[in-house]
């Protein structure tokens, strides 16, 4: 009780947020029983018909659907793969340099895409990477290479969300890495130097260790979000050419539900989706907890 009494301040400081959560996050969740009725918006909203698993059965015979689902993991793998591999990569780097002055600056510089939304970002990417006049092709023209359609490519499609996502996020990732890093304790560097390691292998015995858990932390959550391929980015990105490899279940929800007005269906998509990030997150956690001891809360 002392120490509820003490921190009281603190949790009247998350209240605020608590408050925002459970009404933007938990009571929307009542809306999920859509997809077990027939609903339309001249219903009641409690006593439209139930129509049970029929919804299911229909997303999964969806004709768009497979294709989706496909799109969805494969560029979500891709991004968590990278997401984990460049911040760390770039935070093991800038950790070394000595000049705290460029330091902030390079840091300052690769964050500054995180706060750029998709709808401006996508006008910029689609400026560089422009068949006639981007600054991309006019490089691969004065190299003698010819000029690429990307944002017209299947082929290209998926990497150009990988790179373009890593370029607008691994800041602010650099930034929890770093801030790992600071944890590290100068005298493992002292022994690791008088034990003649050099800046290699100090690296791999004593930096990385130290970031394994936040490393660990930070992939375990990203799993969760697996059937999360970035509607915002993808939505901006995407046309009617790239469909084929950029089309994913947060898009194909879209188009079911707001074009299509398909609301239980779209339900539908939306509570599968929640049920296998709520599964991979409790079995990812459980493998965190039982191969390393480590436990997030």
């Amino acid at each position: 009780m002392k120490q509820f009494k003490r921190d009281i301040p603190l949790h009247m400081m998350m209240m605020p947020t608590v408050i925002m959560l459970f009404i933007f996050a938990y009571i929307p969740m009542i809306g999920s029983i859509m997809a077990f009725q027939k609903y339309s918006p001249t219903d009641v909203y409690l006593f439209s018909p139930w129509v049970g698993l029929d919804n299911f059965k229909l997303l999964f015979t969806t004709p768009g659907f497979p294709r989706a689902l496909r799109n969805t993991i494969s560029i979500s793998l891709m991004k968590m793969v990278a997401h984990l591999v460049v911040p760390i990569g770039f935070s093991l780097l800038l950790n070394e340099m000595k000049n705290m002055f460029v330091k902030r600056m390079v840091q300052t510089i690769v964050y500054l895409p995180h706060f750029i939304s998709w709808v401006l970002m996508a006008g910029i990417i689609m400026n560089l990477l422009s068949p006639s006049t981007g600054m991309v092709n006019l490089i691969l023209k004065a190299i003698g290479v010819e000029p690429i359609f990307f944002m017209g490519s299947n082929a290209w499609f998926q990497p150009l969300l990988i790179i373009t996502d890593v370029w607008t996020g691994f800041g602010f990732s650099t930034i929890v890495y770093l801030a790992a890093l600071s944890g590290c304790d100068p005298t493992l560097y002292e022994a690791a130097s008088i034990d003649g390691a050099g800046h290699w292998k100090q690296m791999i015995h004593v930096t990385i260790p130290t970031i394994t858990p936040t490393i660990l932390l930070l992939g375990t959550l990203s799993l969760g979000g697996i059937l999360n391929a970035g509607f915002d980015q993808v939505m901006n990105l995407m046309s009617t050419i790239t469909m084929e490899s950029g089309d994913i279940l947060d898009t194909l929800v879209y188009r079911i539900g707001m074009q299509s007005a398909q609301f239980s269906l779209a339900t539908a998509v939306g509570l599968f989706k929640s049920s296998i990030s709520f599964v991979l997150m409790i079995v990812t956690y459980q493998i965190a907890y039982k191969t390393t001891g480590y436990r997030i809360i």
